[in-house]
């Protein structure tokens, strides 16, 4: 039960490490490709900055969900309950 839990835990750090690693990298190149396109074309500036925020929210969308997942699996583990129905029978 402990190997379960300590797993859960393991898995649960590298769930949320990797989601925040993924959105970070990924809202530094966004915002250097839009630094880039915004420079080389100021008229559409305005436009491509709504198209960013409209990217960065999906982005923050995708951590949030990983954190959501991480957050199940640590205060309702699932794995906890088949291993108890395992060793009652």
């Amino acid at each position: 039960m402990e190997t379960i839990i300590s797993f859960t835990a393991i898995s649960v750090a590298i769930l949320i490490g990797l989601g925040a690693l993924g959105v970070g990298i990924g809202m530094g190149l966004l915002g250097g490709k839009f630094l880039e396109s915004a420079a080389r074309q100021p008229e559409l500036a305005p436009m491509l900055q709504v198209k960013m925020f409209i990217v960065v929210g999906l982005l923050d969308a995708v951590a949030m969900i990983g954190v959501g997942i991480a957050l199940f699996f640590t205060f309702a583990n699932p794995f906890v309950e088949q291993f108890a129905n395992l060793t009652a029978n």
